[in-house]
């Protein structure tokens, strides 16, 4: 299967029934047998992935991708070693993070609801004309990525936690910052924008956000 197959609700879904580690596998950069280059998809796909993992509080080294040609066995077998050994040091998911299996768990299921919406954004606002490792690497690490990330994303995913957690229970503005360990005035603004979208509104005879 082309590495480019490798969808980004794949990755989320691994890491959110419990895997220490993901890594994608594909033939070198430039050496695709289809027009469509998909190595270099995967490529962009895993720069992003990494990014949800950092804002969802997983360490982003628990998510890997190498490329090598098919006669690379031995090459192959150092790459998945190493990244063996790594996942090792790191420890059951969620334990260098200080994350409990439930938090860690409904964070990255809220990421997952999202993935259409952000494969959508990838394709209009996130895509490189340039099929070339080093334009990946530069854009996907420089401010302007982050920046977009920020503005594209980063909102809507706090968004879709905390519509998921109000579809388990009702709760304050206070309660939710603390779940989600965020600062009560980012709460207010994100359930603001939610009640303006229809998500959510407010439960004047309990003091609380229901689902609208």
């Amino acid at each position: 299967m082309c590495s480019g197959r490798v969808d980004l609700g794949f990755v989320l879904r691994a890491f959110s029934n419990g895997m220490d580690g993901v890594f994608v596998g594909g033939c070198r950069l430039g050496e695709c047998n289809y027009i469509t280059h998909g190595n270099y998809d995967a490529l962009a796909m895993v720069y992003l992935a990494k990014k949800i993992l950092e804002h969802s509080g997983v360490d982003p080294e628990r998510l890997r991708i190498e490329f090598m040609s098919s006669g690379e066995g031995i090459l192959f077998t150092q790459v998945v070693n190493d990244f063996g050994n790594r996942v090792k040091e790191l420890g059951p998911l969620g334990a260098s993070e200080g994350l409990e299996p439930d938090t860690l768990r409904f964070r990255l299921e809220a990421a997952r609801k999202l993935v259409p919406y952000i494969k959508l954004v990838e394709r209009e606002r996130l895509r490189l004309p340039v099929k070339s490792e080093k334009a990946y690497r530069e854009f996907f690490t420089s401010d302007e990525f982050h920046r977009l990330f920020d503005e594209l994303i980063a909102d809507k995913l706090a968004i879709s936690q905390i519509v998921s957690l109000l579809g388990e229970t009702p709760l304050s503005t206070g309660e939710i910052a603390h779940t989600l360990d965020l600062n009560p005035s980012e709460v207010a603004r994100y359930v603001e924008s939610s009640s303006r979208q229809g998500l959510v509104r407010f439960d004047q005879e309990n003091k609380r956000f229901v689902l609208a």
